[in-house]
């Protein structure tokens, strides 16, 4: 083999960018294959290469026994083999030696082929590539990434978005799968993970790590909402990714072609952390329920439409940023709400307050109270003798009222005793 071998490796190599070792390992496996095809045997194969001298050489590596006679075999376990190399020529192969060469030497490569393109992208999901679109089909789109090509899946895109050949979008990665072909690159261009990576791209705050990104809610083409935070005090994290004219966020905005992004404020504090995600709408009251992460949001009723926004997007998308239940009503709903639990909550005291007296009432009367009858009725003794002052009758009707009735004592002569029901 000569020269012309050589520049074939270099050429695949930089084509293909595989190491040269792999592509040496894989012409000697391959070499191996036809050579044992072509004679029948099972010898090991070494390719030698010089790049210096531009030469590669083939050698055969076969077991032989040693030539001794028996008398001189003292142990017969040790006695009589050694290993040979001899160098074969390429050229005595024959065609279907060759042709079995050809095949292993392109199976071989697209193996490593798909391996280096799994090793590469594999460790990037969750990052953003820049592709361009090479074709569409009916459902998918398909993107050049470098000398690779991805997978746009339909469920990944941005609604109503459509593609042109040769368009450059900014994507991310998802996924990235071992198939029995090629492997397959997932990307993205609606999970919320690309509008991290942009403001990364624009903010460089956010990239340096001063502005943290805390949450990102998104309804891909129509609206996300990002809850930034600074590390630095002397940085404002809204105005940082808004930028100077609002040329940052403007810079996201064109590339998600169009979608609204809502740069809210993340706080510590749960009440202003919502009223900050429900912006731009201007909320006056959050009461919470720390138990169940639930929130009431009271905003005047001018701005209740828009707390919730159009198909209740705008309090959508807050719960999600926020991972809180949010309810939201207006002024005047929570005034009259709060109002009939007042009432409701009057109404309970004062029966509470009815009971009692009755039961102090009762206790002056003599009358037994229901828990007390019950048991003497168990015992078989006679509950009216027990009731000192009043009738049975009477008896009756404070037993009603112990039980929470809705009777009257105008029909009881309490004697001397005075107490207002």
């Amino acid at each position: 083999m000569n020269g012309e071998f050589i520049e074939a490796l270099e050429q695949l190599q930089r084509e293909k960018d595989i190491p040269m070792t792999s592509l040496i390992a894989t012409v000697e496996a391959a070499m191996a294959s036809a050579y044992r095809k072509h004679y029948g045997v099972s010898d090991d194969l070494r390719l030698e290469i010089d790049f210096d001298q531009r030469t590669a050489r083939m050698f055969a590596r076969a077991l032989v026994e040693d030539e001794v006679a028996a008398e001189e075999l003292e142990d017969t376990l040790t006695a009589g083999v050694h290993a040979e190399e001899k160098e074969v020529d390429a050229a005595e192969f024959g065609r279907i030696a060759a042709q079995t060469f050809k095949q292993v030497v392109m199976q071989r490569v697209r193996e490593a082929e798909r391996e280096i393109v799994f090793d590469e992208f594999s460790h990037r999901v969750g990052e953003m590539i820049t592709g361009e679109v090479q074709r569409k089909d009916a459902r998918n789109a398909f993107i050049a990434i470098g000398r690779t090509e991805a997978l746009l899946p339909a469920n990944e895109q941005i609604p109503g978005e459509t593609f042109r050949f040769g368009d450059r979008l900014k994507l991310y990665v998802l996924d990235v799968r071992k198939t029995t072909r090629n492997p397959q690159i997932v990307l993205s261009r609606r999970h919320p993970g690309l509008v991290v990576r942009l403001f990364e791209q624009e903010v460089p705050e956010v990239f340096d790590g001063i502005v943290e990104i805390k949450s990102v809610a998104r309804e891909a083409g129509a609206r996300s909402k990002v809850a930034v935070m600074s590390n630095d005090t002397q940085i404002d994290p809204v105005g940082a990714c808004v930028g100077h004219r609002g040329a940052r966020v403007q810079a996201i905005v064109d590339e998600l072609r169009g979608e609204k992004v809502d740069i809210v404020r993340f706080s510590e504090e749960p009440e202003e952390y919502l009223k900050s995600a429900l912006s731009p709408a201007k909320v006056s009251k959050v009461v919470r329920s720390e138990d169940e992460r639930a929130a009431v949001v009271v905003a005047p009723d001018d701005q209740l439409s828009l707390a919730i926004g159009r198909r209740g997007q705008n309090v959508r998308l807050a719960a999600q940023l926020t991972g809180w239940r949010i309810d939201i009503q207006s002024q005047t709903q929570w005034q009259n709400e709060a109002a009939k639990a007042e009432k409701e909550e009057t109404a309970v005291a004062e029966q509470e307050a009815k009971r009692i007296r009755v039961y102090e009432l009762a206790r002056e009367l003599g009358v037994p109270s229901p828990e007390l009858v019950e048991i003497m009725q168990e015992e078989g003794l006679d509950v009216s003798s027990h009731t000192s002052s009043v009738t049975p009758e009477e008896a009756d009707i404070i037993r009603d009222l112990l039980l929470g009735g809705e009777g009257t004592l105008e029909d009881i002569d309490l004697g001397d005793i005075e107490i207002e029901l």
